[in-house]
């Protein structure tokens, strides 16, 4: 029994050295599915990444039950992104506040970074924020692709500096939460210095606790963001999973829709079908 269980583990080990995720069994990588997305604006055709594939087959999902045909580009920034896939968008009266719809989950985050980020023209999940989703889950259902805009190199320096800062008051806010006790004592004693002293040392604690993992743009972000754009502040915060190949005009057209204070064109941009592109 012992031989057969050794040869057992043998075999499995050999299968899955054959057949590692995101390859066939001949040894090619796995092809990319493409999806085209119809809409009033024109076809949009975007290609799936196998590197996040719960969000990959999630989308390939909803497409075949057609849960997104007949919604809205709801939500549309000029010079950043569109966002579309709220089922409660369908139909939805004018003036309607539209976000908030949902198909019941979230995934869990498949954030690929630096590999893939917010360049122009990528396809990423929507989420609600940290305060109430910690992990980056994304929404079930809905996804934006990005316009965004041109960057230079002083900038994106700036943005750097700006978003480790940012690590840095998140941990600070995990330790002071720790000694929220101790605070509370200081302020009702009137401990002013000792409140000084406390938030210094959290400080120092919360840079130690992010040095290391400084974030920092990798040349190829630095190439796309200053040539062709993107929004490089929601890197790292949500999952890419995808990206436009063809259309990218209509995503333009999309953008200058004219918009209410909700953000929400005026004219509808409706999805008429979002179909699986067959080899």
């Amino acid at each position: 029994m012992k031989g057969t269980h050794v040869l057992l583990l043998t075999v499995l080990a050999c299968c899955l050295m054959a057949c590692k995720p995101g390859q066939k069994k001949d040894g090619n990588m796995e092809k990319e599915q493409k999806v085209k997305i119809e809409t009033t604006a024109g076809d949009i055709v975007v290609k799936l990444y196998n590197e996040t594939p719960q969000h990959r087959d999630n989308f390939l999902k909803l497409a075949g039950q057609g849960i997104y045909d007949g919604t809205l580009f709801h939500r549309v920034i000029k010079e950043f992104m569109v966002q579309a896939g709220d089922p409660a968008s369908k139909d939805a009266p004018q003036g309607a506040r539209l976000g908030t719809g949902d198909v019941g989950y979230t995934i869990p985050a498949e954030i690929v970074w630096p590999r893939y980020f917010h360049k122009r023209g990528a396809l990423a999940a929507a989420r609600q924020g940290d305060e109430v989703n910690p992990r980056k889950e994304s929404s079930g259902c809905q996804f934006y692709i990005v316009t965004g805009k041109l960057y230079n190199d002083s900038t994106l320096k700036a943005m750097e500096r700006q978003l480790n800062e940012v690590r840095v008051a998140k941990a600070f806010e995990v330790l002071a939460r720790q000694h929220m006790t101790e605070i509370f004592k200081m302020r009702k004693a009137g401990d002013n210095k000792g409140l000084m002293a406390l938030e210094d040392s959290l400080e120092s604690e919360a840079r130690k606790q992010t040095a290391g993992n400084e974030f920092r743009f990798t040349p190829e972000q630095k190439q796309a963001y200053t040539t062709v754009g993107g929004a490089p502040h929601l890197d790292g915060e949500y999952t890419v999973f995808g990206e436009v190949v063809e259309g990218m005009d209509v995503v333009d057209k999309i953008q200058q829709a004219e918009t209410d204070r909700a953000d929400r064109p005026k004219q509808d941009i409706i999805i008429r079908k979002v179909s699986v592109i067959e080899d």
